[in-house]
């Protein structure tokens, strides 16, 4: 059941308990797990902090904390089967909601905004929907395995798997708390953008009802010649760089992590200009060295640190490029965003963040455990670990030129095919960082920079709406791949992807050796040598 009062209905229920906190390995799920860290520990809540990759580490750590009340972040029931006395609080920001969930009215509280377009079906239709499938079976005379399909608009719902807003900025104005738990909402937010979970136009929206809560709590009347002192922290929303101004929106560049790279760098590794420039191709470097050319700027600057060049080149470093991308058909390189200063030296943007918290969260380069790069990708959002910070934006800045030359390999190699419903590309075993493309983020990004990519390149009209199906290797010794799906290129507020189903169901069909044990349905692992028949049976299911 939805819970209608965030404060009465949860968190008074929760702060006179010992909660297991389940937190799911993504950046929103890490900010949520921060805001509630902070409110915990305002009112001294004893809680057991639980990161859980998958189904499979949700069921051992439901196993080893089922005697406490339980709050975690991703959906469940089924699988868990707990009892009678246990209680779950879920905020989680898959859609649609879980029909189980919605309408368990004891065991499952749902800390969810219901003026969002849930499309919840009711409760009569649901279940004489049901009812009538079992007649039909009676009078068919067909009796039922267990294993019969929910029907009718229980069905259809079921089948729309995809996320539509970041729950968190819900929590924080709910609870209306201090600034920082204003940062991680402002994090979480941007982590469902970058990772195109939710479209522009919800990030927006959700970034203009943010604004209006940090900006109670930056501080109001200070000198702007004293407004950075070395232990202030202060969120912005700037229209100026690099003035300092409280309480005003910030209009940044869409140039991935710019302020800690060289221009030069950011602009190469970024989707958005290296899909305008087509930068895989000799054409797209000539387009490249004349954008360059039309700003004006000193090759030596550009290639340089952001920090190291001429203060009276960045001042009117925005503007500039902005002049020369709508030369160049690059109208949408603004976007809206925010920034966090700690002191005089340090300041992030929120996407810097995210790309830093995701890179420590998958880190391949270390044999260190699942469990310890939670631990660092969480310390990473906390003020007092900048160090950490800038390790994540180091490992960040190594991923994205992975992504990068990968995409370029792709296209340049005709490595995406067309499979009649949708397009596929096979990442084979020993190219270069293809460790790094067997975890999930990692391997969504290169995805949707390269399906983007391949729309941008092909001269094929029906080829720019397929969706496209990836795999890479996962486990050499165990003969694995990590399979993933993502919807057409669109631009549209529609970001369904049915490939959950539609993997389940080939599996079933074939008897495809696989996994779904990720809480994203659309991604799984495959038995390499089922891989064919998987996609053959994907091929008729989806023609």
């Amino acid at each position: 059941m939805f819970v209608t009062d965030i404060r009465k209905e949860f968190y008074d229920v929760v702060v006179n308990q010992r909660v297991a906190l389940f937190v799911s390995p993504d950046i929103d799920a890490l900010c949520a797990c921060k805001v509630l860290q902070a409110l915990f520990h305002c009112d001294q809540v004893q809680y057991t902090l639980v990161p859980v990759a998958g189904w499979q580490d949700l069921g051992t750590a439901f196993m080893e904390h089922k005697d406490h009340q339980l709050l975690t972040n991703v959906d469940l029931l089924e699988t868990l089967q707990p009892e009678e006395d246990s209680v779950f609080f879920i905020c989680d920001t898959h859609r649609p909601v879980d029909v189980v969930n919605v309408y368990n009215d004891t065991q499952i509280k749902l800390l969810i905004k219901q003026d969002d377009d849930l499309g919840v079906p009711s409760y009569d239709d649901i279940f004489r929907d049901d009812e009538e499938d079992e007649e039909e079976g009676e009078d068919s005379g067909n009796e039922s395995d267990g294993s019969a399909e929910p029907s009718g608009k229980r069905r259809r719902y079921d089948e729309a798997r995809f996320i539509i807003m970041s729950y968190i900025v819900y929590l924080f104005s709910e609870l209306k708390t201090r600034s920082l738990i204003g940062r991680w909402s402002v994090i979480g937010v941007t982590d469902q953008w970058v990772h195109d979970k939710i479209p522009h136009m919800k990030y927006v929206t959700d970034i203009a009802t943010l604004q209006r809560h940090v900006s109670r709590h930056n501080h109001r009347n200070e000198d702007e010649e004293n407004s950075l002192s070395i232990d202030c922290m202060r969120i912005t929303f700037e229209y100026e760089y690099p003035c300092v101004r409280p309480l005003t929106l910030c209009v940044s560049l869409r140039l991935v992590l710019y302020q800690h790279w060289s221009l030069y760098e950011s602009i190469c590794n970024s989707c958005y200009t290296s899909c305008s420039f087509k930068l895989w191709s000799i054409n797209g470097q000539k387009k490249l060295q004349e954008f360059l050319a039309d700003m004006g700027l000193p090759l030596k600057q550009v290639r340089q640190k952001f920090n190291s060049m001429d203060m009276a080149i960045k001042e009117n470093l925005r503007e500039v490029i902005e002049e020369s991308a709508n030369k160049f058909s690059m109208k949408d390189i603004r976007v809206q965003t925010f920034a966090v200063h700690f002191g005089f030296k340090n300041r992030f943007l929120a996407s810097d963040v995210v790309h830093a918290a995701a890179a420590l969260l998958e880190n391949v380069e270390k044999d260190e455990t699942p469990a310890d790069n939670f631990i660092k990708a969480l310390d990473c959002l906390s003020r007092s670990n900048l160090e950490r910070l800038h390790l994540g934006i180091d490992l960040a800045k190594r991923k994205l030129k992975a992504i990068q030359q990968t995409v370029a390999s792709c296209i340049c190699t005709n490595l995406i095919l067309s499979q009649g419903p949708f397009l596929y590309c096979h990442l084979l075993e020993g190219t270069p960082d293809v460790k790094l493309f067997s975890k999930p983020l990692a391997l969504t990004l290169l995805c949707k920079y390269l399906l983007k990519a391949f729309v941008c390149s092909t001269r094929n009209k029906r080829c720019k709406i397929l969706p496209l199906i990836m795999a890479a290797p996962l486990d050499v010794e165990k003969g694995t791949v990590i399979v993933l799906g993502i919807p057409p290129e669109s631009e549209t507020s529609d970001k369904k992807n049915f490939f959950g189903r539609a993997f389940e169901k080939a599996a079933e069909s074939t008897s495809s050796r696989t996994l779904h044990d990720h809480f994203d349905t659309s991604v799984i692992e495959l038995k390499m040598e089922d891989r064919g028949k998987f996609l053959d049976a994907l091929i008729t299911l989806l023609s």
